[in-house]
């Protein structure tokens, strides 16, 4: 039996703690990005977004392209499939009605959607709108799903396995390099209301993962670099983090930059150098966290909003500075506790989490 990758675990659920911490600062950014919460907040910290969001769900999707690689050696494309629609799918279209609505309401709450005529909407009506506007991260499940539908019809058509052997090849001149396709792939299938659907990057990371990340040689390369390419991507962070003061992290013309595609491609290849070299290890701490990595991502956002919310409507701290440091520490200590219920909860588990109790 294959060994389990423990870097692979760790990197998947230290990114989710990237984009829990960017929804911190997102929720009350200051850079003209709609969010639930229509409450700005310092200005200077949205320098963070700028930091965090070219890159976290880029490399979600690269891990979820190497887990998906491991996942059909002992499934078959049928079984895949359906153990994707239930775990992935299920719950991410679930959500959106059993608890999206509360990220639209919170949304109608600010900048009232119905133009003032929310006394003539039914409840109902307004629920369904409140549910579809009220996705939030879920997208996320989505992208991933079909993600894995293509993989699927490109193992059907490439039966010989060609495309591997293609990826086989892959130096680390070459791996550099393709941060110019990955550049070509930010403008290609943009979603244009719901920016989030950024069709083209996303599935192009999942394929690289699939095809490159998940080589052994191609990692063990990106490891004896780690070190040197970490401090590098680091810098040029920084950098572009100082360039990018103020702008609007959310936009085509920012997310479309030549700088910001180089920059998320380094952070990547760095991620799995270091973790390799670092990280490949597991206790009970990142076995818990790895274990919950799903469940933490598909609730984090509505336990947010609400902890942000009771924060402006009702508290109404006189240092701002205090909104972040609680929204941060209440999701740490309330996202667990909200999790472990579901959890226990027979059938609401499944639907939620695409998770059933174990007998």
């Amino acid at each position: 039996m294959e060994e389990r990758k423990h870097y692979l675990d760790n990197i998947r659920w230290i990114t989710l703690c990237f984009v829990i911490l960017y929804h911190v600062f997102y929720i009350f950014n200051s850079s003209g990005i709609v969010s639930n919460i229509g409450v700005t907040g310092i200005k200077e910290l949205d320098s963070i977004c700028v930091f965090i969001y070219p890159w976290i769900m880029c490399l979600l999707f690269v891990v979820s392209g190497v887990a998906t690689k491991y996942s059909l050696k002992n499934k078959t494309n049928k079984e895949f499939i359906k153990d994707r629609a239930k775990r992935i799918l299920l719950p991410s279209i679930v959500g959106i009605f059993a608890y999206g609505w509360i990220n639209g309401w919170m949304t109608n709450y600010y900048t009232d959607i119905f133009a003032g005529n929310g006394d003539m909407i039914p409840i109902p009506i307004k629920y369904i709108i409140w549910s579809l506007i009220g996705i939030g991260p879920l997208w996320y499940a989505h992208v991933l799903f079909i993600s894995s539908l293509l993989i699927v019809l490109i193992r059907k058509i490439d039966k010989k396995q060609k495309l591997d052997s293609l990826f086989n090849k892959v130096n680390l001149p070459i791996l550099f390099l393709l941060g110019i396709v990955v550049w070509g792939s930010s403008y290609v299938l943009n979603t244009p209301v719901i920016t989030v659907y950024r069709w083209g990057i996303y599935l192009l990371m999942f394929l690289f993962g699939y095809y490159i990340f998940s080589n052994d040689k191609v990692i063990e390369k990106l490891e004896k670099t780690s070190i040197p390419l970490g401090i590098t991507t680091l810098i040029i962070g920084i950098v572009f983090t100082i360039i990018n003061y103020g702008v609007n992290f959310a936009n085509d013309e920012f997310l479309t930059n030549i700088f910001t595609n180089i920059y998320l491609w380094l952070v990547i290849l760095s991620a799995f150098g270091l973790s390799k070299r670092f990280l490949n290890f597991n206790n009970k701490f990142t076995i818990y966290m790895n274990k919950n990595n799903f469940s933490f991502y598909v609730l984090h956002y509505t336990v947010q909003i609400v902890i942000a919310f009771i924060l402006v409507e009702y508290i109404k701290l006189n240092n701002f500075i205090f909104n972040y440091i609680i929204l941060a520490l209440g999701t740490i200590i309330v996202l667990p506790i909200i999790t472990e219920i579901v959890k226990r909860i027979p059938i609401v588990n499944k639907l939620l989490l695409g998770i059933s109790k174990k007998k």
